[in-house]
């Protein structure tokens, strides 16, 4: 059993907690997710079962989008409602076109502070251990890309936003760096994820239907191609001896393809079966694998391979 699973994750279980409840479901040891959901936030979850574990990184560099519901006047201490209220002040007048054109600013590549609160790795260990421990965590800021909010509705003290970004955006510092610049402070106070690269909510499914799909033996219905997060990639179709050359290990030249617009492509064996990623070398003209998925019962040859 391998491919992807579109899990719409309800508010209060962790993603991990999710990875665990597919995994008894399905009988399997080597289930995965593409992107952490915080527990009070709901909405798409990709999941990864057998060898498409290894293809979750390309799923993760995917564009992503958010409704996310603002609570302005209140600081957190997690920067949502699930922390201790630090600070209240009141929230001034604001006009919906003074809410544009502020959350504009905020739009294209910027510099975010991820919250205290993350499970980002410093030291060797997650910043919401060391949190949680009393220490005074400042995570160091890094470059994301925001390439539209746009303002669903306003009503005092609530701002609804539909957020659309790239890989490592985090929507509870979006929020807490809003209300800093509003001068009242804010917290996210609720968050859906609408969608994941080619993953939609309106076709997610949830973990109650799953069960239901598990008991029928209708599993491999929802069990979605493990090319999924490549399709915009070039794709390449070997013969037998291309295919037999990749799987022992050989570079492969294929004319007409690669180039300073091609640095990776997906390569398909004799069967339409997904058999590797690829990447080209200009200085050989050629392709080298750096993942490979080889057919069921193939002797691995290669430590590319694994």
């Amino acid at each position: 059993m391998e491919g992807f699973i579109n899990l719409n994750k309800p508010a209060g279980p962790t993603s991990h907690d999710m990875v665990d409840r597919v995994r008894r479901l399905l009988g399997q040891r080597r289930v995965g997710h593409g992107g952490t959901l915080d527990p009070l936030a709901q909405g798409v979850l990709p999941i990864g079962v057998g060898r498409a574990t290894r293809l979750l990184s390309f799923l993760q560099e995917t564009e992503k989008v958010y409704r996310a519901q603002i609570r302005l006047g209140i600081r957190t201490t997690t920067y949502d409602a699930g922390g201790a209220v630090t600070a209240e002040q009141p929230v001034p007048p604001l006009e919906p076109s003074y809410l544009e054109q502020l959350l504009s600013s905020f739009e294209g590549t910027i510099e975010q502070i991820p919250p205290p609160f993350s499970a980002i790795r410093r030291g060797g260990q997650r910043l919401y251990r060391r949190a949680r421990a009393g220490e005074e965590v400042i995570a160091p800021p890094r470059q994301v890309y925001i390439r539209q909010l746009r303002l669903l509705s306003w009503e005092s003290p609530y701002l609804r936003l539909e957020v659309t970004c790239g890989s490592g955006t985090y929507v509870r510092s979006l929020a807490h760096d809003l209300g800093e610049r509003l001068g009242c402070g804010a917290h996210l106070s609720g968050l859906v994820r609408l969608r994941v690269g080619p993953l939609r909510l309106e076709e997610a499914l949830t973990p109650e239907a799953l069960a239901e799909a598990v008991a029928q033996g209708r599993t491999e219905v929802y069990l979605l191609p493990m090319d999924l997060p490549l399709r915009h990639w070039p794709a390449l179709e070997l013969d037998e001896q291309q295919a037999r050359d990749l799987l022992d290990g050989k570079a492969l030249s294929l004319p007409g393809t690669g180039g300073a617009g091609q640095p990776r492509a997906r390569a398909y064996g004799p069967d339409g079966r997904l058999l590797a990623l690829l990447r080209f070398e200009p200085e050989r003209r050629c392709w080298r694998p750096f993942r490979v998925f080889p057919p069921v019962g193939h002797q691995e040859r290669s430590p590319e391979w694994k």
